[in-house]
């Protein structure tokens, strides 16, 4: 079967919609299908181009066996609105372009963030008479106005009315998380065709290439102290504010300390406060490669994630709580909903507590300072739920299973 899946973001880039298109694309490879991905110049979330790479008008590389086509973008940084979304428009128009010329797929795949990558699949799968499958990693517009990027009015009554339109359109719906096809459900979509595939991580994948010390002599970070550590895209939607209260709050206690690892639309402004505060007990470190980012998580003792206190946020179950439990670090999880039920209650692998709540962070890191072996069970509890239900190979197959549905004869 030839599938065309259309996606802003793949490796280089590192951030979670990159890293499950190319996990899943690749397990598809070694199924036997033919994948092409259609994405743009690594950029993300800088706004820079990655070394290596260049913002031209069409190029190809092969990578794990995935033919991925890069179209040129008009390039904007990972913060504020109007230049997001004319990079995600000029996306949407360059990959449908190069996607004419193309051979003719058996099924096109869209995923979000963001909606214009899955317009343009929709859009394609007209064109070209093909199935279209929509990929659902994020709500549009809600996300939008739950980080008060924009406002209520004519153009995000266009935005709900168009997206419930395109998730009718989708011959296969792929949310996910549970709260998502919920939501589907009531916007009009048939049970049908909805099929859950959240994320995951395959274990044992993912090696750590440098000590534990090593990582904390690099970036300055006290080898003796008991360490909680946010790794990921410092944007609108995570509430990065409470680690540096929480560093506030407890910045006479020496055996803590917070790092912040990350780039996007707060980072500046993160470093500034905390400048401000004269927080010593903090890292803030910018964006790392992969590897670098995976030997960081390896070099702490919890991992903080943490969104913004709005009740959209229940609906998510953030990518990075998988990567922490097949490294064995205890979660402690500023979120509501249905990822803090798999963190507190399916899986055990660490705590939930109300998200924005720094008094709360500061206490629930002070209780696993003092109880190492909870610490030891909540890794250890982590590391067998990968294993036994967050498997990325067995999540790709039930992807592909359903898109498989959608051309029996790929079966043949």
């Amino acid at each position: 079967m030839k599938i065309l899946f259309f996606s802003d973001n793949f490796p280089p880039e590192s951030n979670a919609p990159a890293i499950r298109t190319l996990e899943h694309t690749r397990e598809w490879v070694n199924a036997g299908h033919e994948v092409t991905v259609i994405t743009c110049a690594p950029n993300f979330p800088t706004g820079k181009v990655f070394e290596g790479y260049s913002n031209n008008l069409y190029q190809t590389e092969e990578v794990d066996g995935i033919r991925v086509v890069r179209v040129w973008s008009f390039i904007a940084a990972n913060e504020g609105s109007v230049k997001r979304i004319i990079d995600y428009m000029s996306y949407m128009i360059s990959a449908m372009i190069a996607a004419l010329f193309l051979p003719r797929p058996d099924v096109i795949v869209g995923t979000s963030p963001q909606l214009f990558a899955a317009t343009a699949a929709w859009l394609t799968s007209k064109f070209k008479r093909r199935p279209f499958v929509f990929e659902l990693r994020d709500l549009w517009p809600e996300s939008i106005l739950a980080v008060g990027a924009m406002k209520k009015g004519l153009i995000i009554g266009w935005l709900e009315r168009f997206v419930s339109f395109l998730y009718r359109q989708a011959d296969l719906m792929v949310p996910v998380t549970q709260a998502f096809a919920t939501i589907l459900e009531e916007k009009g979509v048939s049970p049908d065709k909805i099929v859950v595939v959240t994320n995951g991580i395959e274990p044992g994948s993912h090696k750590l290439t440098e000590s534990r010390e090593a990582v904390r002599d690099k970036w300055g970070i006290p080898r003796d102290a008991f360490v909680g550590g946010f790794i990921g895209t410092l944007g609108m939607a995570h509430g990065i504010a409470t680690i540096l209260d929480a560093a506030e709050l407890s910045r006479e206690d020496s055996s803590l300390h917070f790092v912040v690892v990350g780039s996007g639309a707060d980072r500046g402004q993160i470093g500034i406060l905390a400048q401000r505060r004269g927080l010593q007990n903090i890292s803030i470190i910018d964006g790392q490669p992969r590897q670098a980012a995976l030997n960081m998580l390896g070099a702490m003792d919890v991992s903080l994630v943490l969104l913004r206190n709005a009740p959209l946020f229940e609906t998510v179950i953030p990518s990075k709580i998988f990567e922490a439990m097949e490294f064995g670090k205890p979660i402690l999880l500023g979120v509501r909903g249905e990822s803090a039920d798999i963190v507190a209650n399916q899986t055990k692998s660490g705590v939930a507590f109300t998200p924005e709540d720094a008094p709360a962070l500061v206490g629930h890191l002070e209780a696993l300072r003092d109880d190492p072996e909870r610490c030891a069970e909540f890794g250890r509890n982590g590391r067998n739920a990968v294993k036994t239900s967050f498997r990325r190979s067995e999540l790709a197959a039930r992807m592909l299973a359903a898109i498989e549905a959608l051309n029996p004869s790929s079966q043949d």
